[in-house]
C-alpha cells in the first residue's frame, strides 16, 4: 500500500509537471511593454494589435505601460527579462533608433540586446504649418523658406522629427530656425498659436486644427497616403526622397529569444495585418498596419541605425 501510494504520488506530480513544460507556446499571458504613456500614438497602436493577437494566439496580451527615457526604460525592462517569450516589447523609432544615436552613453545596443521579431507598422508623420505661412503645397513651402532664410520657426517634439527636419533642412538648403519642445504636445500647440510656423510631428491635436483652418498638412512621411489627410501627398510623390526616416514600430524580445517563439508571434501578426478591421480602426491615427518577417525587421532596424547616426554626424545634432 506504501509502495502504491508513493507511486500514486510520483505520478500526480509528474502529471502537473510535464504538461507545462510540453505545452506549446503561449500557455499562459503574455506581457507587452509599451515605451509610452496611455492615450498616445504608440499606446493605441500597441492596444487594437494586442487585442487581435489575442484572439490569435489564444492567450491574452497584457499592456504594461513603462513611459519615460525616450523608451530606453521600457527597452531596459524587457532587456534583462528571462526570454522566454512572456515579456515583449513594443518597440519604436525613438527607443531603438534615437537613444541609441543622440546619446552619449546609450543603455542599450538595440542589435545585441534583443531579438526582432517582426515589423507593426509606420506611424504617420506630416508637415504641418501654420496658417499665416504663404505656402499650400511643398514647392511652395521650399521657395518661401528660401526666400525668407533664417525668419521662419519649426518645432520639434521628438527625435523623429528632430531628424526628419534636419533632413528636410539639409537636402533641400532650408535655413530655418529649431525651437525644441519636450513632447508634441507642447510643440503643436505652439504651432496652433503661431510661436512657430512648422513642425514635422504626429497628427494629435495638429490634425482637428487643419480641419478647422487655423493649419496645414502639406505631405506625409509615410509610404502612402494616409486616410486620415488624403489630399497629402506622401514625400516622394513630391519629389522629396532624400527623407529616409522611417517612423516604425515593431515587435521585439529580449535576446536569446527561442525560435519557435519568434515564428509564433510572427505568423500571428502576419494573420493580424491582413486584418481589415485592424488595419481601418489603425488608419484612423494614421498608423500604416504592415508586418514583416524576422529578418526583415532586423534590416529595417539596421539601416534606420545607419540613417540616423549618418544623419546625426552630417547635420551635426549635439548628442545629450
Amino acid at each position: 500500500m506504501k509502495l502504491s501510494y508513493l507511486l500514486g504520488a510520483a505520478i500526480t506530480l509528474l502529471a502537473a509537471v510535464v504538461p507545462l513544460q510540453a505545452q506549446p507556446y503561449p500557455y499562459k499571458p503574455i506581457r507587452l511593454i509599451v515605451p509610452f504613456p496611455a492615450g498616445g500614438a504608440a499606446d493605441l497602436t500597441a492596444r487594437t494589435v494586442t487585442q487581435a493577437l489575442t484572439q490569435v494566439l489564444g492567450q491574452p496580451l497584457v499592456v504594461d505601460n513603462r513611459g519615460g527615457g525616450d523608451g530606453a526604460i521600457a527597452g531596459h525592462a524587457v532587456q534583462i527579462a528571462e526570454p522566454d517569450g512572456y515579456t515583449l516589447l513594443f518597440a519604436t523609432t525613438t527607443g531603438m533608433n534615437a537613444v541609441p544615436t543622440l546619446r552619449k552613453e546609450p543603455p542599450y545596443d538595440p542589435i545585441t540586446a534583443f531579438t526582432p521579431i517582426s515589423l507593426v507598422g509606420k506611424f504617420g508623420f506630416f508637415l504641418f504649418v501654420h496658417e499665416s505661412l504663404p505656402a499650400k503645397s511643398v514647392p511652395e513651402f521650399i521657395s518661401y523658406i528660401r526666400a525668407n532664410p533664417g525668419k521662419v520657426n519649426y518645432a520639434t517634439g521628438n527625435g523623429t522629427s528632430i531628424l526628419a527636419m534636419a533632413q528636410l533642412a539639409r537636402v533641400e538648403k532650408l535655413n530655418m530656425q529649431h525651437i525644441p519642445y519636450r513632447g508634441d504636445a507642447p510643440a503643436t500647440a505652439d504651432l496652433i498659436a503661431g510661436r512657430v510656423q512648422v513642425m514635422i510631428g504626429t497628427p494629435g491635436s495638429a490634425m482637428p486644427q487643419v480641419e478647422e483652418g487655423k493649419l496645414r498638412v502639406l505631405a506625409t512621411l509615410l509610404s502612402r497616403r494616409s486616410p486620415l489627410a488624403p489630399d497629402a501627398p506622401t514625400f516622394a510623390e513630391v519629389g522629396l526622397n532624400g527623407l529616409t526616416i522611417t517612423p516604425w514600430g515593431g515587435l521585439f524580445g529580449p535576446a536569446r529569444l527561442p525560435k519557435e517563439v519568434v515564428e509564433r508571434v510572427a505568423a500571428a501578426m502576419k494573420v493580424v495585418s491582413g486584418r481589415k478591421d485592424v488595419r481601418e480602426k489603425l488608419d484612423r491615427i494614421a498608423f500604416e498596419l504592415q508586418s514583416s518577417t524576422q529578418e526583415e525587421m532586423a534590416t529595417l532596424l539596421k539601416d534606420q541605425l545607419d540613417v540616423w547616426r549618418r544623419t546625426v554626424q552630417e547635420v551635426g545634432i549635439e548628442r545629450n
